[in-house]
């Protein structure tokens, strides 16, 4: 039976999601980060091998050796792309797959990794694509594919799998397709994130989502103490 091994790449905390600084600190936009990455993990947890965090910050990977992951630090100066190529290397010496996951997809839940890797024993690539043409959720080989996130990154997948004659499937999910990068995402883990740290944290600091009928569905605001 074929090995799985998830990689989760991590940014600087210190730089987190900056399109959300209207909404919150520096610090708030941290804490958010480390709550989603527990939900991946958690996700992940007893239906992979192991999981493999790979970040260039020392924050990060001292923060995620507490929960129970391999961490590896980003040889040199390098992209998203580059830093992936490094961990699917390190992983191909112990498994089969890998199951990109990116650290802000607090939706994801242990059903759909079991379908996942259910569905890799009959294709060899699966992608979940993200709102706006990027991919949320990617199942590769270890070995010999190609990772293209950025811009598009969806069709570059579908291209990639094409290209070495690997049959792909399309793992279309409205959980999975949220990535948080705006006030509107945070309104989506409030409303769908039950159970998950992600919802509880924001929770925590008093944010309120409200169906709105302007250029965005959800508005997401402070709740102010009476």
């Amino acid at each position: 039976m074929k090995k799985t091994f998830a990689i989760i790449p991590v940014s600087k905390f210190s730089d987190a999601k900056t399109r959300l600084s209207p909404k919150l600190t520096v610090l708030e936009r941290e804490n958010l980060l480390k709550a989603m990455l527990k939900d991946v993990i958690k996700a992940l947890n007893g239906s992979v091998e192991n999981t493999v965090i790979i970040s260039s910050d020392d924050n990060v990977l001292n923060y995620a050796n507490d929960l129970g992951v391999i961490t590896l630090k980003e040889n040199g100066v390098t992209d998203l792309n580059g830093a992936l190529a490094q961990a699917m290397r390190y992983c191909s010496n112990y498994c089969d797959n890998v199951l990109i996951i990116p650290s802000d997809v607090p939706l994801i839940k242990k059903s759909h990794v079991n379908d996942i890797l259910n569905k890799s024993k009959e294709f060899n690539v699966i992608i979940a694509p993200a709102k706006g043409g990027g991919t949320n959720t990617l199942l590769c080989p270890s070995s010999g594919f190609s990772v293209k996130f950025g811009d598009y990154s969806f069709f570059e997948h579908i291209k990639e799998a094409k290209k070495k004659d690997l049959i792909f499937k399309i793992y279309d999910s409205f959980y999975l397709s949220l990535d948080v990068n705006t006030a509107e995402d945070l309104g989506e883990i409030m409303l769908h994130g039950d159970e998950t740290e992600a919802r509880a944290y924001l929770r925590k600091i008093h944010l309120k989502v409200r169906s709105n009928h302007g250029s965005e569905r959800l508005n997401v605001n402070r709740e102010v103490s009476a």
